[in-house]
């Protein structure tokens, strides 16, 4: 848990008839500058925390990197001013990645990428298209493990034990285990967090993981997990419809309301045994 990503600050507490001051603990949200070899490419709300991964994650599912030999360095910026400091990451890339900044950057309108609103800054649905058709992961999964998979994302939540505001997302194992997870303000983000870090380990395409994310599942988390290989997207509430439409386009398993022993499987059920 990081405290940079916790404010503490004074509140008053109502309890009927009753008002009291005090302390409390909130997400922090602030934003986070995006640069692709030097220049501003994006700016991002999101938690602090994981800056580097984020940036990665980020830049994976914008299509301006796809694969690990294409970062050449991701550095945090201290030549900002003092209240941008921490908060601005120039990710340099190489290769064919340096000829699609430019191509990605017309796609997109200047906007902030808000933490709710994922892909909101592309310019049409068709530049929102894949170009990774479908994932592999020819196995299949218990139900028990599947249902397993949002008590092992609390488990991890150590950022929304103490704010109660705070979204997460984890990758885990065919046996259920937590491998890789993150917290933030904003799901899209916590997903880029651990996509992007599985990027820089040279993991990619995670066929043998799944992804578990706190809310709902959107289109956009979708389409992360698909950049990233990862065949079962599991989510505590409801899909959108796009969402559903990409998952069974692409060969991914899509389970949502998942609670308890409950859940329903929106695409690809062949993957859940029992």
């Amino acid at each position: 848990m990081s405290t940079r990503g916790i404010r503490e600050l004074r509140v008053v507490r109502l309890d009927g008839a009753a008002a009291a001051p005090d302390d409390d603990r909130v997400a922090v949200e602030e934003p986070l500058e995006v640069r692709v070899n030097g220049a501003p490419f994006a700016v991002i709300m999101r938690t602090p925390g994981h800056d580097i991964t984020l940036a990665c994650g980020f830049l994976l599912a914008e299509d301006v990197v796809r694969h690990v030999d294409e970062v050449a360095a991701v550095e945090q910026c201290d030549d900002v001013e003092l209240e941008a400091l921490g908060n601005v990451v120039n990710v340099t890339v190489t290769g064919e990645a340096a000829e699609r900044v430019a191509a990605r950057l017309g796609e997109r309108r200047q906007v902030i990428t808000t933490a709710a609103c994922g892909l909101c800054g592309r310019r049409t649905i068709a530049s929102l298209r894949s170009r990774v058709a479908s994932v592999g992961g020819a196995w299949t999964v218990p139900a028990a493990v599947v249902s397993s998979l949002p008590v092992a994302l609390r488990a991890a939540q150590a950022t929304f034990d103490v704010t109660g505001g705070i979204h997460a997302a984890a990758l885990c194992d065919l046996d259920g285990r937590v491998r890789l997870a993150a917290e933030d303000v904003g799901r899209h983000n916590a997903v880029d967090k651990i996509v992007g870090r599985a990027l820089l380990d040279g993991a990619l395409p995670l066929d043998r993981l799944m992804l578990v994310v706190s809310g709902r599942t959107s289109f956009e988390l979708v389409q992360k997990a698909l950049l990233g290989g990862v065949p079962l997207v599991a989510g505590v509430s409801a899909p959108s419809s796009l969402a559903v439409d990409l998952a069974r386009a692409s060969g991914i398993t899509l389970c949502g309301f998942v609670r308890g022993r409950a859940m329903n499987v929106y695409a690809h059920h062949e993957r859940i045994a029992g």
